[in-house]
């Protein structure tokens, strides 16, 4: 039997961009029309960021936990179709126009799902009572303590975790078998709520899948310290013993930012995590694999050594880098998933040290074209500069979109622009010769926010690194999905043996 072809091409988008009936994208019909537009456009990857429920500032990369779901992407239309809800519940929210409202979203729907939920414990048949329960036993690391999180997030008034009172902060044993008791309904509530996460996206899934496209996920090297994962391992993590973190993690000063960044992420004991066999890390890729088919390590260079910052440094400019067992880390998940589908975000500094991490492990690394004109040094991100092994972008999610980008950029990038791919007459010309030219190279796989296969510019930017307000919540408009543009990727796909072509079988009489 011949194989199709290895190389492939996707799109970039998160599920809150996605025009649903809430005011945030979510499983609902419009992640349908999505995946119908991507077999159209004959696009093999939907890449996605982080699924997890957000927390300050509705980033993925901030969330609540490595595990759950996000429950404002359960669609209550679907709820509505199943009867777990009535449908005259559900009128009044956001519609599907415009940037995602997550305030209003968090205030309305979570309301409504929970009413969805409960009726679930109270409706359901035994088949679907027995699909519940298959789901907590196999989530049963991390389900009840995050429902758990949830509840008592909501009862201190949304402080974070090591504010609240001692006995909740430090998980004594009498208050939370209280909590268990007294909250049993609650908790449940909250658990049905992550299984509906769970059959819906598994149904979409399933939906991508008939149609060969596969979802390329992400994993954020480092967990918020207002999470269920440090409030249930503080173990793991550099705390004291009043629960505060000893040190941050952060990028050290560059050029672009001189003081460094400070995330304010605690930093991992891997000391204590190898000697455990790297468990928790085990089960976070077991679940990420559970969702997506391969997923992509945010801040990659981290695995090799990552900056430390003192937790009392209000900046990063006196951190060091610390040395992080990857290759052990790497063989351990070897050993228990086989071979790795892992895209290393190698973007930024990186040392040849980094890069052998990567390389020893055959994980493609990032090229992004936005960069590849500033100077003669941009030309790694260039599709002649690149090999088979790796994923070449125009620009993403931390990127303007390339219409932006192309509007602001700079004289000399615009000249080089000119020279490596062809004349360009107007602002559109520029977009779709950064789409022709990656998809033309010899990268395996090419992947294209969606602000780009629209033509759109910086009002449509997904976030600004470093800007604390305004991001993630850029949403296409219902009707974008011109079967033009679908057409006009499919052909270049075709020409570009992206497609999933695979030949016929010759006759052997």
């Amino acid at each position: 039997m011949k194989r199709k072809s290895e190389r492939a091409s996707g799109i970039l988008l998160h599920i809150t961009s996605l025009p649903s009936y809430g005011g945030v994208g979510d499983f609902g019909p419009a992640a349908y029309e999505f995946a119908n537009f991507l077999a159209a456009a004959k696009q093999r990857i939907w890449q996605v960021l982080p699924l997890s429920p957000t927390g300050y500032g509705n980033s993925p990369y901030s969330a609540l936990s490595a595990f759950a779901g996000n429950p404002l992407f359960v669609s209550l239309e679907v709820l509505v179709q199943q009867g777990w809800i009535a449908g005259e519940r559900i009128h009044g929210l956001p519609g599907a126009h415009g940037n995602a409202e997550f305030d209003t979203a968090w205030a309305k729907k979570i309301p409504l799902l929970e009413e969805a939920a409960a009726n679930f414990l109270d409706r359901a048949n035994d088949e679907q009572r027995a699909k519940l329960h298959k789901f907590i036993e196999a989530n049963a690391s991390w389900l009840t303590d995050f429902a758990c999180f949830n509840i008592l997030r909501r009862r201190f008034d949304y402080a974070s975790w090591n504010h609240w009172p001692k006995e909740y902060a430090f998980r004594k044993q009498k208050a939370f078998s209280k909590l268990l008791a007294e909250d049993a309904r609650a908790i449940c509530i909250e658990e049905v709520i992550q299984f509906f996460f769970d059959e819906q996206w598994r149904c979409l899934r399933e939906y991508c899948r008939e149609r060969d496209i596969r979802i390329m996920g992400d994993v954020a090297i480092f967990v918020n310290y207002d999470s269920a994962d440090v409030w249930v391992n503080p173990e793991l993590f550099e705390l004291d013993d009043k629960l505060n973190p000893v040190r941050v993690a952060g990028v050290p000063p560059d050029y672009f930012a001189v003081e460094g960044q400070r995330w304010g992420n605690p930093v991992y004991r891997w000391k204590l995590l190898e000697e455990r066999g790297f468990d928790w890390w085990v089960a976070r890729i077991r679940r990420s694999l559970a969702l997506c088919d391969s997923i992509r390590l945010d801040h990659f260079r981290g695995f090799e050594a990552y900056w430390s910052i003192p937790s009392e440094e209000p900046t990063a400019i006196h951190g060091t880098w610390v040395k992080a067992p990857g290759y052990a880390l790497f063989n351990r998940l070897k050993e228990v998933f086989g071979d790795l589908p892992f895209v290393a975000e190698d973007l930024g500094v990186i040392t040849p040290e980094v890069d052998e991490l990567r390389e020893h492990f055959g994980m493609p690394g990032m090229k992004i074209m936005q960069f590849g004109f500033s100077d003669r040094g941009g030309h790694m991100y260039l599709p002649h500069m690149l090999t088979p092994n790796s994923v070449i972008y125009t620009g993403t999610h931390d990127n303007d979109t390339t219409m932006g980008w192309w509007r602001t950029a700079a004289p000399h990038e615009r000249a080089n622009l000119q020279t490596y791919l062809q004349p360009i007459k107007h602002d559109g010309d520029a977009v779709w010769a950064m789409i022709r030219a990656a998809e033309r190279s010899v990268a395996d796989t090419c992947i294209l926010p969606m602000q780009d296969v629209l033509f759109l510019g910086s009002d449509a930017r997904m976030n600004t690194p470093g800007v604390s307000k305004g991001n993630w919540s850029w949403r296409y408009d219902p009707g974008a999905l011109h079967r033009d543009f679908a057409d006009q990727l499919a052909r270049l796909m075709e020409m570009t043996d992206r497609d999933g072509y695979v030949p016929p079988v010759e006759s052997t009489t």
